[in-house]
């Protein structure tokens, strides 16, 4: 065993590459790889997975703020994704021996093509292919997954997509959580109100690109008598043709409300000292749009 692990030393020694420094365990070797785009910058954060043979994941992360990823892994053969937001994706396959370096070298990631647009005109949300979901924490324990069941909205795409429109509709009362006595509650005045508030409603005309197929939408949510600015992180999916050939096009959609900012504090819960519902309400949209009429 001393012999070896003199080889060993002797191997780690003789190495100039840089990772001749990363100490690696037996049956073991380090995987490195840096990412550019096609202008040789680096990329930082972008997602690189290692999987095996079978489909499995052995370890993911992302790369530094020099375009770098460097993961030690057992011997093998292995199969590596990487991918950046606005750059098409990157497939390779590796060796990883004992105790040495497999370097994939640079990797140049191509600036991909953002998906089409839709069409300049009045779409609409379409309700039977689209869900507003919400997930809360109760008594800062387990999540609560909920969704409302009812809504409408009208988008105006401009002939410039950042001077867009839309407005969206929820009936508050449609809220589910899959539990009656719960939907009765939040339904109360101690949460929604839907007797003095029986609507929730976003407008935006603020679109915004922010590279890619990323966009954010900024505007004005009116919830339980009080109006906030909201800003919708975006990721639009494209255009694609329904069963009976009309256009459609989608987008998912998040972002966090605080409960605080709205007047819902769950008056007579807090006056007993329970904090039925955390601070913050994720948000999750899955939106598709049609042409109206």
């Amino acid at each position: 065993m001393i012999g070896r692990w003199l080889g060993s030393r002797t191997k780690r020694m003789q190495r100039t590459d840089p990772l001749a420094a990363v100490r690696t365990p037996p049956n073991a070797g380090v995987l490195s790889c840096r990412v550019l785009n096609p202008v040789d910058e680096a990329i930082p954060q972008a997602e690189f997975t290692v999987s095996d043979t079978t489909g499995r994941k052995v370890v993911s992360g992302g790369t530094d703020p020099f375009g770098s990823f460097v993961a030690t892994v057992p011997t093998g053969e292995y199969r590596i994704a990487v991918s950046a937001e606005g750059y098409t994706p990157y497939r390779a396959s590796a060796t990883v021996t004992e105790d040495a370096p497999a370097s994939l070298g640079d990797v140049t990631l191509q600036v991909a093509q953002p998906p089409e647009l839709p069409a300049p005109g009045d779409w609409e949300i379409e309700p039977a292919h689209s869900s507003i979901a919400f997930t809360a924490r109760h008594i800062g324990l387990a999540r609560i997954h909920g969704r409302f069941n009812s809504f409408a909205g009208a988008v105006r795409i401009g002939e410039d997509m950042e001077r867009s429109a839309m407005h969206v509709v929820i009936d508050a009362a449609s809220i589910d959580t899959n539990v009656k006595m719960r939907d009765d509650h939040l339904r109360s005045g101690d949460f929604l109100d839907v007797q003095r508030f029986p609507t929730l409603e976003f407008y935006s005309d603020r679109f915004t690109h922010r590279g890619g197929n990323r966009w954010a939408v900024t505007g004005a949510l009116s919830l339980h008598g009080v109006t906030r600015t909201v800003t919708l992180d975006a990721e639009y999916l494209g255009l694609g043709n329904g069963m009976e050939g009309e256009a459609r096009a989608a987008c998912r959609a998040t972002t966090e409300l605080h409960r605080d900012d709205f007047t819902v504090s769950w008056q007579t819960m807090l006056a007993r000292g329970i904090a039925v519902v955390g601070p913050s309400i994720r948000i999750a949209l899955d939106i598709q749009i049609v042409p109206k009429g």
